[in-house]
């Protein structure tokens, strides 16, 4: 009897692994972003877990028909867990926004995301530096008067009201790329210019001095929702840009040992 249960619990843990296995390496997404990472022969249980966890966030979200890649999507993932487990963020919230500027800014690529509700909560405009480029930014800057915008992870801080109306401020989390945004005064505000007829008259959306700008009748609601030390992500394909927070194998630790985040469920 006892060899009969043994050779039962063999043959289900061989199976489970089969198919986790077999799960991931259908997904040409997780192996695509698993290619130049992480060698194969180290990855661990959570890495496999966690790719599988943000995969079912971005499919549920439905942010492939959005246009967010899941590549951006992953970066931005990793980047909340580790500035979470770091306690730069407040753990009791899970929003997530993005800014994908590799992408024409004639397209809404400003993303917010309940990552606990796997939800979409918002895909809009967001505007560019004036000096980073026309229709898509290209130059990158932390230097002040630069009018240029910055890459990487932001923590947003406090609401108040400046020349653009109600304003929230950010600081960036990463050196010598957004670290000098609070004295640069880079901050999420409504902007006029940010509109479709703006894209009809010029071909491309306006640009600020470096904020991510957004259309004025939608600014309350992205302040209102991102406020209060949540994770904002301005990504480029940028050849110069790394972070110590896009450690991936890192976060997928971290999330799974962290057994208190409620939005941490690597079940099937």
């Amino acid at each position: 009897m006892k060899k009969y249960v043994f050779d039962v619990a063999v043959c289900l843990s061989v199976l489970f692994a089969l198919t986790l296995i077999s799960f991931i390496s259908a997904d040409p997404n997780l192996a695509a972003a698993k290619n130049g990472r992480v060698p194969k022969d180290s990855l661990s249980v959570h890495d496999l877990q966690y790719d599988a966890y943000v995969k079912r966030i971005y499919d549920t979200a439905h942010l492939a028909q959005s246009g967010l890649t899941m590549q951006v999507f992953e970066k931005a993932v990793t980047g909340f867990y580790n500035l979470r487990n770091s306690g730069k963020i407040d753990s009791n919230k899970a929003v997530l926004t993005i800014a994908d500027l590799d992408m024409s800014s004639k397209q809404k690529r400003l993303w917010i995301v309940d990552l606990n509700k796997s939800t979409l909560l918002l895909n809009t405009w967001v505007a560019h530096g004036q000096r980073s480029g026309e229709d898509k930014a290209v130059k990158f800057s932390n230097t002040n008067d630069s009018f240029q915008s910055s890459l990487g992870f932001y923590v947003t801080g406090e609401v108040y009201h400046g020349q653009h109306g109600r304003s929230l401020r950010l600081d960036g989390m990463d050196d010598g790329f957004n670290s000098n945004a609070r004295k640069r005064d880079i901050v999420v505000h409504g902007a006029t210019y940010v509109n479709q007829g703006t894209i009809n008259a010029l071909g491309r959306l306006g640009r600020s001095l470096g904020c991510p700008a957004v259309a004025p009748e939608l600014a309350d609601e992205v302040i209102n929702t991102i406020e209060g030390k949540t994770v904002l992500f301005i990504n480029s394909t940028s050849q110069n840009y790394s972070s110590k927070y896009l450690d991936e194998h890192m976060a997928a630790t971290l999330a799974s040992a962290n057994h208190s985040a409620p939005m941490v469920d690597f079940r099937d």
